[in-house]
This record gives C-alpha cells, structure tokens and sequence, in this order.
C-alpha cells in the first residue's frame, strides 16, 4: 500500500481549496493543518494554484500532504507534478494521468460515478477512486456500489456535512473530499482563522467517533 494510501485511509478527511487567493492560502492552510487536517490540495482551475502548492509543500512539509484537484489531464498533472504535489485528485478519468503518477510515484484519484468506470480506474492502476458528484448521487448509490465493489477505497466527494458524515462512512466510504462545507473561504478572507480551525476540529473528532 502506498504512503498516500495510508495517509487517505487514516485520515479519512482531504481538504479541498477551489479558488482560494495567493495572499489567504498560507493561512488558510495552516489554520486547517490547527485542526487536526492532514491531507489538503488546490484545485488547479484555481489562478496561482502551482505557486501555492509549491509554498505549501516548503511551509507545511512534515505537517500535512499537499495535492492538487481539479486535474484534467496530463499537462496539468505534469505542472502540479512539478510544483511538488504529493497527490492528485480529478473529477475524471484520464488513464493517462494515472499511467504519469504511476510514473513519478505519485498516488493518482481519478473521479468517477459508474462500477465500469470505477474498475477501469482500478485497473489502469488508481489505488483510490473519487465517487463524484455524491452530493447528487447520494448515500443509498454509494452503498448499493459498494457491496460488489468492496476492495476498492473510494473517496466521496460532494455533499458531505457535520449531520450526514456520518452517513457516508456507514455507506462505504473510505474518506471524503471537502471544498466549501470544511473551509469557508469568507471566513478566511476577512481572518477568521480560528473558526477555520474549529470547523476543522468539528470534522476531525466526527471522523474519529466513527
């Protein structure tokens, strides 16, 4: 099992900062890291979003792993590769991504929805899946995929709360991914650090009461 692997199955929690300023992201990473988050990424549709990556990695190396999202294909692998991302999610499939962090040793999270696509992406060698839009989808789709489908760690991604966690551990999930609902960005704009920290805190000891 791959380092990453571990850190996602352990930590079960993986922050998600879309469209984030270049000013707010050094703290807004560390008032996650304050909470108790462990894995954090930075969507690349995200403006700077290699910038970022790169500082964080220097800044919070030892604290927490830092990946990008929002990974389309293959150059945009190759950027967030080369500003030292430790891990890269997607909102799809592109084999060619996974074939590149197989490559590089870096742990690959393709999105998917369907059982085909979700064992296409095992086999093409993803050792984690992303199940999107769960928010959409819903608990009862992730339960009813999850019984054939047991060996496969699935990240659910969408949807997720302090009322439903719960629910989406109890339905299969292996972690899940969280933009908006763990890291309010208004809150960061005008520093209110210390309530980023808290709602990191409130997810955090959800996960571990599970």
């Amino acid at each position: 099992m791959s380092t990453m692997l571990e850190q996602l199955l352990e930590h079960k929690i993986v922050a998600i900062l879309r469209g984030i300023e270049d000013r707010h992201a050094d703290a807004a990473g560390q008032a996650l890291i304050d909470g108790g988050i462990r894995l954090m990424e930075i969507t690349m549709n995200t403006p700077g979003a290699a910038v970022m990556i790169e500082r964080w990695r220097s800044n919070f190396d030892g604290k927490a792993w830092v990946g990008a999202g929002t990974v389309l294909d293959l150059d945009m692998a190759k950027t967030a590769a080369d500003a030292g991302a430790q891990f890269l999610i997607s909102p799809n499939l592109d084999e060619a991504v996974i074939a590149y962090g197989r490559e590089r040793g870096l742990s690959v999270w393709p999105g998917v929805m369907t059982p085909t696509e979700i064992v296409k992406a095992w086999k093409a060698g993803a050792d984690a899946v992303k199940i999107f839009p769960m928010g959409t989808l819903g608990t009862k789709y992730l339960a009813e995929i999850r019984g054939p489908l047991d060996q496969i760690p699935m990240i659910a991604t969408g949807g997720v709360d302090l009322h439903n966690i719960a629910e989406y551990f109890k339905s299969g999930a292996n972690a899940v991914g969280m933009g908006g609902k763990l890291v309010n960005l208004e809150w960061i704009r005008e520093g209110r650090h210390e309530q980023v920290t808290e709602r990191a805190k409130q997810f955090v000891e959800a996960v571990r009461a599970l």
